[in-house]
This record gives structure tokens, C-alpha cells and sequence, in this order.
């Protein structure tokens, strides 16, 4: 569905905005934080960004041409859809909108109302001082949350300084002072919301009589000063004067205009920083905060020139930045990919997890594999071995071979041991049936089964159903430590890890030992903390000492 996108107020004071730019046009694809245009207010150059995603169907003002606040800037929808009822309808729609006017003065109400007294001041704002009210930072914004103040009463502020951080009701966003002096005044704390126009705080001279200023009702004369009187540009006289106390649009020596964020601007003043030597990194060349900040001043050309004589080094070459196509395709998804999105979505947002890591000395389970596997028509993975020491401590922790059901939790009195292996189109889980009664050798051959079968789509339902326990291991990907998402209903999932050589103490002593990480995700609504560390006790008790999983 079309999203109709308005002039937003990106200052408190701000009435009308002239569009400096286009940095898209009809017909582009738009991402959501895409920048639409550069906006003029009536205290600095803007970047306005988009909070939809669509084709951009309809631009309402041009470049260079400027309109009031909540004015019809431009249209994003689908491509090809039909906006003509928008259109047409958008006179009606703007004057049906909140008169911008009739806001002001209700916002102004609200102003007179939140001073220690009710009485009103028919006196003026004193001169320096600046009420500075809760912006509309999006085309859609009612109201904002004070997420974090950047200053606090008493502070010293600059033009350009981030005062707060505004939570509007499309993202968090940074919130510059248009004014310099004293922080005198927070009207809404921290985590408190109000609607666009509420006094956010004041600034002005050290001193100045807070309550007087909150009481204060703007004369129509100063109101008239500030509210453009009518949408020309050459027409309203106040309007041309605030103009020409805003800092022009800055010029490379060639006349082409240079694009300069205003914090960036007055950073770069104040470093005597020349814009005409920066490189900006924001979209289409705008200089923003951090080329400032890394900015290197090039050595001085007439130290330089002598020294560059006398070496005879030939002129620097320009930098060849990468060019190149962007591009991307989509590919669908397959039932098996849908299903395992959408169970292991299940599994995350519903079950409460959380994780034990334990370190497990590998050297005798190397050594008994060996000695295993030198016997005839045998052969035992370390993968093998952790399958059958699971099956045991299961039997020794039932409350980790459960499952829950809401109003009860049904305790498992078989164990099925689940061994999740990797396919072309995800992953899927083959399940060892009664894998506590089982021996390695069958565990090994059974595994090897599996698996193979797995790979090449043979299995049947049966034999991926009904797991009360699984393991995953990626440590023959050289992964040393990870955590996975419990395979619902069961209430955990071990994680292996790699088996690597490390210094280890032993004895009092540095030797060379090999070690492997285990990872135990739980479901906290059955298995709690203890529960779960002691399962991994028992667990480690039986890989560090194989011989004990044969008797």
C-alpha cells in the first residue's frame, strides 16, 4: 500500500523546508533508512531519511522549491500502483490535517500551563533566551520519547551540540541544538514522552527567571516574526532574514556546491579546517562528523615543493576506488528449509534458554579410542563416544530427559538421542532409539547409517521422530565452542566442540593436553541451572574415563 511521505519539522521552530536536493527519483527502489533528499530548514541543511520501503512513485515538491511543514513531499508504494485518489486527494487531506497554526498555539497553551503558576505573562520571551520544543523527526511523528539527555541543567551549549537522544515512532535519533548558551531548563525526562511541539527544554543566558519564560505568551507581533505568512519565499520579510543569518551553502573553487552536515560544518570551523580539502563519505559526497575527525591536512605545499625538487619523487597518483555492478538474486525456499525455520523459531521464542560451558579433558578418550579401534570390525568416533556418554548421564539426570506440556512435564523413561547431521537443504535429525542400551560399536554403525542415508534422502519419518535428547557436533568443522537451539519437545541440546592441543596444568606442571568444549542448551522451564550443571558433571565423568561407559 502507497506511504505518503510529508515535509517533516526537523527543527522546533521549523514552519516551511525548501528541498535542496533529490538523491532519489521517480521510480527507485527505496530501503527503509535510505536517504530521500536534503531538506533546508530555517536553521540548517538536512538529510532526510526514508522510514518505508517501496518504489518512490511521486516526488510533490522539486528540487529548490519549498512548501510548508506536512506538505505532500513525495510517495512510496509499489510498482506500478495506482496513487491518483492519493493525489487527488492530498489538498484535501492537507486541509483536513492538523492546522500546523492551530498546533502551534495549542502547543503554546501547553507551554503556559506547565510554569509554577497559572497566571499568564503578556510579556515577551527575553532576548537570548530559546524554548526549544519536541521536534517532529519523522513525516509520521505525533509524539517522542526522550530516550537519553546528552546534556543536563546547566550545561554549557554549542550550536551543533547533541542535546538528547529522541526516540521517534520509527527510530532512535540524535537531536542537535540550533542555539548556543546555558541548558536552563529539561522539560521532559528521560524515558518520558510528549507531543510534538511540548517544551523540551530552554536554553539561554545563566540567570534567566525559568518560570517567567514558561508563563510567557508570545506577542502576536513575535509570533507573526516567526510563522512565515504566506508559502512565497520572496514575499515573507522575516523569512528572508532568518535565511541570511544561516550560514551559506559552501562552495568548492570550481562553483560546484559542497554538501556539509551542520555538525560537521562547525567542526570544521572550528579546526580552521578548509571544506574544500575534505572528502566526504556520506551519500553523494556529503561531508558528515567523522571526515572531520579523521581528516589529515595535506604537508604544506611551499615546504613541500623544495624537498619534492631536490628528491625528484615523481606526483602523487589519485586513489582508484573499486567500481563495480551490485547485485543479487532470490532464491526460494524449500518445505525443508520452511520447516526448519519455523520450528527452530518455535523453540527460540518460546523456550526460555540459556547455556553451560564446560572444558573436558580429551587425552584418555583419544587413548581408548585407539585401542577400541584396533579391534577387528570396530570402529568408534569420538562423536560415538559423546552419544553414548549422554545416553548414561541421561539415565542418571531424568529431569534433563523431559519434555514440557504447559500444565505438566512429561519425564521420559527411554532415551532416544537425536544426532543432528548436515544436508544439502539444512539439517535433519536422526534419532538412535533406546541409545542407553546400545553398545559404541552399535552406536558407531548406527550413527554411520543414519547419516549416510540422511545425505541422500532416504530416511523415513520414523526415524527422525521421537528424540528426547540431541547432539550437534561442529568440531570436525574446527569450530571450538557454540551454542544451538533446542530440537522441541526435548528440554536440551549439547554442543561439540573441536578437540584441540593446548598447555594445560597438570600435577603442578605446563604439559601439552587435548581438550574439547561442550556446550549444554536448556529449557529453563524443566531443567534449571544446578540440574543442568550437574548433568554436565556426570557427563564429563564419563568421556574423561571411557572404561567407565564399557562396564
Amino acid at each position: 500500500m502507497a506511504e505518503i511521505v510529508n515535509m517533516p519539522r526537523l527543527s522546533d521552530t521549523m514552519e516551511e523546508g525548501t528541498v535542496a536536493k533529490w538523491l532519489k527519483k521517480v521510480g527507485d527502489k527505496i530501503e527503509e533508512g535510505d536517504i530521500l533528499a536534503e531538506i533546508e530548514t530555517d536553521k540548517a541543511t538536512m538529510e532526510f531519511e526514508s522510514f518505508h520501503e517501496g518504489t518512490l512513485l511521486h516526488i510533490g515538491i522539486a528540487e529548490g522549491d519549498g512548501a510548508p511543514v506536512d506538505s505532500l513531499l513525495a510517495i512510496i508504494g509499489e510498482e506500478g500502483e495506482d496513487i491518483s485518489a492519493l493525489l487527488d486527494g492530498g489538498s484535501e487531506k492537507s486541509d483536513s490535517a492538523e492546522n500546523p497554526d492551530e498546533k502551534s498555539d495549542t502547543a503554546q497553551v501547553e507551554v503556559d500551563t506547565q510554569g509554577s503558576s497559572s497566571t499568564e505573562s503578556s510579556g515577551e520571551i527575553p532576548e537570548g533566551v530559546e524554548v526549544v520544543k519536541m521536534p517532529r523527526l519523522s513525516d509520521t511523528m505525533e509524539e517522542g520519547t526522550v530516550a537519553t539527555w546528552l546534556k543536563k541543567v546547566g550545561d554549557d551549549v554549542e550550536e551543533g551540540d547533541i542535546l538528547a537522544e529522541i526516540e521517534t515512532d520509527k527510530a532512535t535519533m540524535e537531536f542537535e541544538s540550533f542555539y548556543s548558551g546555558k541548558l536552563l531548563y529539561i522539560g521532559i525526562k528521560e524515558g518520558e514522552s510528549a507531543p510534538v511541539d511540548d517544551v523540551l527544554a530552554v536554553i539561554g543566558p545563566e540567570g534567566t527567571d525559568i518560570d517567567a519564560v514558561l508563563n510567557t505568551k508570545p506577542s502576536a507581533g513575535k509570533q507573526t516574526e516567526s510563522q512565515p505568512q504566506d508559502s512565497g519565499k520572496s514575499d515573507s520579510g522575516s523569512e528572508n532574514q532568518e535565511k541570511s543569518e544561516s550560514p551559506a551553502p559552501a562552495k568548492r573553487q570550481d562553483g560546484e556546491r559542497i554538501f556539509v552536515s551542520p555538525l560537521a560544518r562547525k567542526m570544521a570551523e572550528e579546526k580552521g579546517i578548509d571544506l574544500n580539502a575534505v572528502n566526504g563519505s556520506g551519500d553523494n559526497g556529503r561531508i558528515v562528523k567523522r571526515d572531520i575527525e579523521n581528516f589529515t591536512p595535506a604537508a604544506d605545499k611551499t615546504e613541500a615543493a623544495p624537498a619534492a625538487a631536490a628528491m625528484q619523487a615523481p606526483a602523487s597518483k589519485p586513489v582508484i576506488l573499486p567500481v563495480g555492478e551490485e547485485g543479487s538474486e532470490e532464491s526460494k525456499n524449500s518445505q525443508m528449509r520452511k520447516v526448519i525455520a519455523k520450528r527452530l523459531s518455535e523453540s527460540k521464542f518460546t523456550a526460555p534458554h540459556y547455556y553451560l560451558t564446560i572444558e573436558v579433558d580429551m587425552a584418555n578418550a583419544a587413548k581408548s579410542r585407539v585401542y577400541i579401534n584396533d579391534l577387528p570390525d570396530t570402529k568408534v568416533s569420538f562423536n560415538d563416544l559423546v552419544v553414548k556418554a549422554c545416553a548414561l548421564a541421561l539415565q542418571k539426570h531424568p529431569q534433563v530427559n523431559t519434555s514440557w506440556n504447559g500444565d505438566t512435564t512429561r519425564f521420559n523413561k527411554h532415551i532416544h538421542v537425536g544426532v543432528a547431521v548436515a544436508v544439502e537443504d539444512g539439517l535433519v535429525v536422526p534419532v538412535l532409539k533406546f541409545a542407553d542400551q546400545m553398545s559404541l560399536t552399535q552406536i558407531g554403525s548406527a550413527v554411520k547409517d543414519l547419516a549416510g542415508r540422511a545425505r541422500i534422502k532416504k530416511l523415513t519419518p520414523a526415524e527422525m521422530e521421537g528424540s528426547t535428547f540431541t547432539v550437534s557436533n561442529l568440531g570436525m568443522f574446527g569450530i571450538l565452542e557454540f551454542t544451538s537451539i533446542i530440537n522441541q519437545p526435548n528440554s536440551a541440546i549439547l554442543s561439540v566442540g573441536a578437540i584441540v592441543e593446548k598447555p594445560v596444568v597438570k600435577n603442578g606442571e605446563i604439559v601439552v593436553g587435548k581438550t574439547m568444549k561442550l556446550t549444554l542448551a536448556c529449557d529453563h522451564r524443566t531443567v534449571d541451572g544446578a540440574t543442568g550443571a550437574q548433568f554436565l558433571q556426570t557427563l564429563r565423568a564419563y568421556i574423561e574415563n571411557p572404561v567407565t561407559m564399557l562396564a
